[in-house]
Formats: C-alpha cells, structure tokens, sequence
C-alpha cells in the first residue's frame, strides 16, 4: 500500500454524508455525494487532479483555481483613482446594509423566541443547495449564482489590482456540477500588509457589487414583466367561499371572469366598478372562462349568480361575539363598506396578469418618486419567500398559463415561451445576488462583513487610544471581534435551533 493511501482519512467524508442524511437531504443526493467521493478519489490517485491544478476541499469539495483572466483584471483596474472611489462607496454602502441585515437578524431571532412557529423549514432547505433544497430549482438558479459568484470574487481582485495588491488566481468550488462558493487569492502577504482601509474596500467590494447587480436586475425583471401581458384579460379568484353565491352559481378557483352583465371586465379595477353598481339580492349573470384543458384551451360559459351582502359577510364572521362585531363595523366603516354592498363569495380576488403586474409597476410610473424608490428597495427582500411559498416557481402555475407576450421588438422576438424563460432566470439573478450580497455582511468571520467589522474596529481604536502600544490595540480589536463573532452567531442560530428544541 503506498504511503498515500496508508495516511489517507476517510472519516471526514464519510462524516459528511451521515449529515447529509441527518438533516433530511433526499437519498440520492447522498449516494451521488458518495459517488463524486469515489471519483475524486481515482482522479487524484491517477494525477489528473494536480495536473490541471485542481485540489480537494473537506473531500467532496473542488477547489479549480485558474489563472486566466489576469490580463483582462489589469486592464479592468488601471482606472485605480475609480476603483478605490467606488472601494470607498462599497464601505458606506456595506455598512448601511450590514444595519438592516443585523437588525432583521435581531427581529428574526426575537420573533421567534417570543412565537416559536409551528411549523418551520426543513433543515435540508435552510442549505440553499439549488436541486436540493425544496423551493430552489436547478438550472436557472445554478446560473445566476455563477454569475453572482463570478462578479462577487472578480470585485475582489479589481479591488485588490486597484491596491497594488497582487492576484495568485481566481477559481471556483464546485460539489459536482454544482457551484457553491467562488473566490480570488491575492498575495496573502500583501494584503496582511495593507493599510486597514484598503483591505476593507476589498472586502466590502464583493457584497456591494451583488448588491448593486440586483437592483439592475431588479429593473431588467421590471422591463421583462411588462413585456408579459393577460391572453385573456380578466379577473380570478383563489378561493370560492361556501355557501355564497359564487360556489351556488358554479364559479371554480382560478376561472376567469371577462364580463359583468355583458360589460367588460378587463382587470380589477374595471370589476370593482362594476360590483359598485349592483347590490345584494341581485341576480346577475358572470361570463367565465374555464381552467384550460390538456390542451391548454378555455371554454366560454354564463352563469347566474345571487349576490350576498358584503357587510352581512364580514360581521357573520364573528359569530355573534360582540366585541368582535363592534371591531368589525369600524373597521367596515373605514373602509367605506355599508349593508348592501353586493359580495361575490370569493377571496383573493386578482387581475389575470397579477403574476407580473407586481414587477412591471417599478417601472410603471404609477407612483411619486419616493414610493418608487421605497417600493424598489424593499422589493427583493418580499422576493425571498416567493419560491417557498409556491414550491420552487416564480409565480403559480394558474397564473403562468394565463400569460402571453405582450407588443415590442423583443417580447414579439421571443415570444411567450421566452419571455416565461427570460423572467424566470431574471427572477433567480436578483434573488441569489440579493442573498449572497447580504449574507456576505452578517458581521462575523469569515463573511466579508464580519473582516469589514474587524478592521473597522481596529481603525476606530487606533485613533481613540493613540497612547497605547498597538499590539494591545490588535488585542483588543481581537476580543471585540471575537465577542461579536460568538453573539451574532447566537442571534443566527436562535430562529433555526429554537422551533425545533421547542
């Protein structure tokens, strides 16, 4: 047995795989892991590994290092008085999302240890693994993090090119075919060598730049969404109350209404102007389409329905408590809703093309500046539970069949099909960037945040402690970091470690 073999430890992968298994990741995953181990294993005993210079990590993982692009990252950072500008903005701008990601952080863990929930992810969903885990799909979502991860670690090494600071290689670490993490190796001598500052516009350039990467993607989706439109202009309903007059009349979920009364009914809007008009106790006839077919087709059927009273509806919920009612006839009130109103018996009453109306109002025009801007950035942190709530898809298939492409050049080019594609892979590139940017600044090593927080701390004291020796200042700065390391990692742990002992 050659000495190789004989030093080689199987435990650590083997280690692996039983957690694998443990958290709940599906069984062929496992045995595809353990067969990716076998081949690494024959692809570093025959020398292919170190021949084109790729090496394993906790031995499933490979590390491919390249040296290609070096000529192009000179050239990209000559502008150095630009790069080290925008290393200055990373900083601002990192330590401004590192704010709101410490404090969802604390809402998070102080929501959770208040109202455990009943029930939570699975523990094999919270590694984000696209194919595995259950709300992230493969291909779309494999491609924006390839991209995210390329521009995340390529900002690394124009901020340290900018710097002076040389780049051994870039390279990317793959599980399989599956990419999960990037990075760039400058000098590590250099770079223990630099001031302070420039290794925080280092550090702060990846998340900034995936930051900045999701609000052009933001505005890309935008443009694609408009370019989506109802193939038949309408309204739905998710749900039919029972016992009201649409579940009497024969109206079904996700069944689109295109006529009140003969009068059209294009979205919305154009609905609740016509229920305006009528009242409870009236007889009115509904023009439906019905849910397609196998071939995709919808049938055209008129139905009569009895309208309810709406205010009755609302203060039957209550079921006689009165305190509940006296609640509820305020509230009725404010809203502007009065006996009489006539009531449908349906809920979750929405548009035809509500799948992509939500996006294409950001570039809209339908609001003022400020609501824009508000409604922009908060976007992509309401797109995070998007897939979870509809298993893996960027909106629910009704909605999705009721779409075609719209008018222009590029929506007539692709078609519906394409442009389906086009939102969907827009869709994963601004919520992986949106995730990788933000979870990069949880304010603790090894995330780029938590060396961000460290060298910050360290500047701060450097200036409020100038009479004591700096190798007690890099002491100090080394507990501070250390005590935050350990309390945001406990702030992290409670909402995932609290449902489950609970």
């Amino acid at each position: 047995m050659e000495e190789g073999e004989r030093g080689r430890s199987y435990w650590l992968p083997i280690l692996m795989l039983y957690l694998l298994y443990f958290i709940g990741a599906p069984l062929w995953v496992v045995v595809v892991t353990g067969l990716w181990y076998i081949g690494l294993l024959y692809l570093e005993d025959e020398g292919y590994l170190d021949r084109y210079g790729v090496s394993k990590v906790l031995g499933v993982v490979l590390m491919v290092r390249t040296m290609h692009g070096q000529r192009f990252l000179d050239r990209i950072s000559s502008s150095r008085r630009f790069w080290r500008a925008f290393g200055e903005f990373s900083i601002w701008l990192c330590m401004l999302a590192m704010l709101g990601v410490v404090a969802l952080l604390l809402i998070s863990a102080i929501s959770t240890a208040m109202a455990p929930p009943e029930e939570y992810l699975p523990a094999s969903d919270l590694l984000l693994i696209p194919g595995v885990t259950s709300f992230v799909p493969f291909w779309w979502p494999v491609l924006a993090l390839v991209f995210a991860l390329v521009i995340h670690e390529y900002s690394h090494g124009i901020q340290a090119r900018a710097h002076g600071m040389r780049v051994r290689s870039f390279g990317l670490l793959l599980a399989g075919p599956i990419p999960i993490g990037a990075f760039a190796e400058p000098q590590m001598h250099e770079m223990v060598r630099a001031p302070r500052r420039e290794r925080m516009r280092l550090y702060a350039a990846g998340p900034s730049i995936n930051i900045i990467a999701t609000y052009i993607a933001l505005i890309m989706l935008s443009a694609a969404a408009s370019g989506l439109v109802a193939s038949h202009p309408g309204v739905y309903a998710t749900g039919v109350i029972a016992e009201e007059g649409a579940e009497e009349g024969g109206l079904l979920p996700y069944e689109i209404i295109i006529r009140i009364e003969g009068a059209r009914v294009s979205d919305y809007s154009d609905f609740v102007e016509q229920m305006d008009l009528l009242s409870s106790g009236e007889e009115v006839t509904f023009t439906k389409l019905s849910q397609p077919n196998s071939e995709g087709k919808r049938t055209v059927r008129d139905i009569s329905v009895t309208l309810g009273d709406r205010y009755q509806y609302y203060i039957g919920l209550c079921e006689g408590d009165a305190l509940c009612v006296e609640d509820t006839e305020v509230i009725l009130a404010e809203l502007g809703i009065e006996r009489g109103d006539a009531f449908l018996g349906v809920s979750n009453l929405r548009s035809s093309s509500s799948g992509v109306d939500y996006y294409s109002r950001i570039l809209g025009g339908d609001y003022n500046l400020k609501q824009s801007a508000l409604g922009t950035a908060l976007t992509p942190l309401a797109m995070i539970g998007v897939p979870i709530q509809y298993e893996g898809q960027t909106m629910m298939l009704e909605e999705r069949a009721m779409l075609e492409s719209g008018g222009g050049d590029v929506a007539s080019a692709l078609g519906t099909d394409g442009m389906l594609m086009l939102f969907d892979f827009l869709f994963w590139l601004v919520w992986i960037n949106f995730l990788l940017g933000f979870a990069n600044l949880i304010p603790m090593v090894p995330f780029d945040g938590g060396h961000i927080v460290k060298d910050g701390v360290h500047s701060v004291l450097d200036r409020l402690t100038s009479s004591i020796h700096p190798m007690r200042v890099e002491a100090m700065a080394e507990r501070i970091s250390s005590m935050s390391n350990f309390l945001v990692l406990f702030i992290v742990i409670v909402p995932i470690i609290l449902p489950r002992v609970v």
